[in-house]
C-alpha cells in the first residue's frame, strides 16, 4: 500500500467514520464539513479521486459519494489499533508507576496521622469512577476464541476471553472492532440501549450473537469492585483509652484492623454518598460497624481528579478531640492535592 501524506489520510478517516455513522456513501460537501482541514469541497474532491485511484475508497455507482474498500478499511483500523494499543501500553506503565508511588505516600501519611492525634487511623488507596467506556478491542487467539480488551474511564483495563461457536475471519473481526468502537466509544452502561443492541447485532451479521457477551464483558468491566486497599497505623492507641483498653473490646478492635474487611465496609459507606466530600462524624451507635459502636469514627473522602477516589478515617473514643481530628483531616487532604495533582 502507497503511504498517503496526512491530508488524504485525514480525508480517508473522516469518509470512514461518517461512512460507518451513516451507511451511506460519502461526498466530497459532507467531508468539507466534519473535517478540520478547512478545504473546499473541490480540493476534497481532487483527494478523494487520488484515494480512489490508489484502492482505499470506491464509488459505488456513478454520481455517488464514496465508501470505503477493503485496503482502505485495514490502514484505518491498523493504524488505530496501533494507537489504541500504544495508549493502553502508556496507561498500564503510568498506573503502576502512580500506584507505586501511591502506596508510598498513603503508608507514610497514615503513620503521622497516628501520631498527630494519637488516635488509630486508617487510608484507602484511590479507587477509580469508570462509568464510560474508552476503547474495545478484540483480536484472534485461536480459531476457537478471540481476546476482547475493554478500557473504560479511569484507564481500567479488563481483559476477557470469548468462546466461539463457530469460526472467525480477520475481516469479520475487523468490522466488529469498527462497529463497536463508532458506537460505544464515550458511553456508560445505562445508554448502551436494546435500539443501540440491536443495530450493532445487524452490523455483526452471523456473529452478531458475540454482541451480548462483549456487552456483558463491557457491563463487567465498569461494575467490577477491586479489593479495596487499606492502610492503618497506630492501632495500639487505642490501649490509651480506659474505656477502649479491656480485653473483649480491644480484642474485637485489633481483629478489625487485622482483617480490614470491616474497616473497608466503613470506607464503602463514605465513599458510595457521592454528595459527600466533606467529613462524616460516627459517634458510638451511628458507626455502620458493630464492633465500633463504642468508639467514633471520622471519615473524610479526598478526590485526586479524573474521577479518582480514596477514603481517610480516624478511629478513637466518642471524647475524642474533635477539633484537632478535623483539622489534621483537612491538612491531609490539601497535602494530597498537592502532592498527586501539581506534581
Amino acid at each position: 500500500m502507497e503511504v498517503l501524506d496526512d491530508r488524504k489520510r485525514k480525508i480517508l478517516k473522516a469518509i470512514i467514520r461518517t461512512y460507518l455513522e451513516t451507511g451511506e456513501p460519502v461526498g466530497s460537501r459532507t467531508i468539507s464539513k466534519y473535517t478540520d482541514l478547512n478545504l473546499s469541497s473541490a480540493t476534497i474532491r481532487n483527494e478523494m479521486s487520488d484515494l480512489e485511484e490508489l484502492g482505499y475508497i470506491v464509488q459505488p455507482h456513478t454520481s455517488a459519494g464514496r465508501i470505503p474498500s477493503d485496503m482502505g478499511y485495514r490502514l484505518y483500523v491498523d493504524e488505530l489499533m496501533q494507537e489504541k494499543e500504544q495508549q493502553v501500553s502508556n496507561m498500564q506503565e503510568m498506573m503502576i508507576e502512580k500506584t507505586d508511588r501511591m502506596e508510598r505516600v498513603l503508608k507514610q501519611v497514615v503513620k503521622v496521622l497516628a501520631s498527630n492525634t494519637h488516635y488509630a487511623t486508617m487510608i484507602t488507596g484511590p479507587s477509580y469512577n469508570r462509568n464510560k467506556v474508552k476503547f474495545i478491542q478484540l483480536s484472534k487467539v485461536s480459531e476457537v476464541q478471540i481476546l476482547a480488551v475493554i478500557v473504560v474511564e479511569g484507564n481500567i483495563v479488563k481483559n476477557h476471553i470469548v468462546d466461539l461457536t463457530e469460526p472467525i475471519d480477520d475481516d469479520a473481526i475487523l468490522r466488529l472492532n469498527l462497529s463497536l468502537n463508532t458506537h460505544l466509544n464515550g458511553l456508560t452502561i445505562e445508554e448502551i440501549n436494546l435500539g443501540m443492541i440491536t443495530k450493532l447485532k445487524e452490523q455483526a451479521g452471523e456473529h452478531g450473537e458475540l454482541i451480548n457477551e462483549i456487552i456483558d464483558t463491557v457491563a463487567d468491566a465498569i461494575s467490577d469492585d477491586e479489593d479495596m486497599n487499606v492502610y492503618t497505623s497506630g492501632t495500639t492507641n487505642i490501649f490509651k483509652y480506659p474505656e477502649l483498653s479491656d480485653s473483649a473490646r480491644a480484642s474485637e478492635l485489633l481483629s478489625a484492623f487485622e482483617e480490614k474487611q470491616e474497616l473497608a465496609e466503613i470506607f464503602k459507606k463514605t465513599i458510595s454518598e457521592e454528595e459527600n466530600t466533606g467529613i462524616q462524624v460516627y459517634i458510638g451507635s451511628e458507626s455502620p460497624v458493630q464492633t465500633m459502636r463504642d468508639c467514633s469514627v471520622v471519615t473524610a473522602t479526598y478526590e485526586l481528579g479524573e474521577g479518582v477516589k480514596g477514603t481517610i478515617g480516624i478511629i478513637g473514643p466518642k471524647r475524642m478531640d474533635y477539633e484537632n481530628v478535623v483539622d489534621n483531616i483537612k491538612n491531609l487532604r490539601s497535602q494530597l492535592d498537592r502532592i498527586f495533582n501539581r506534581n
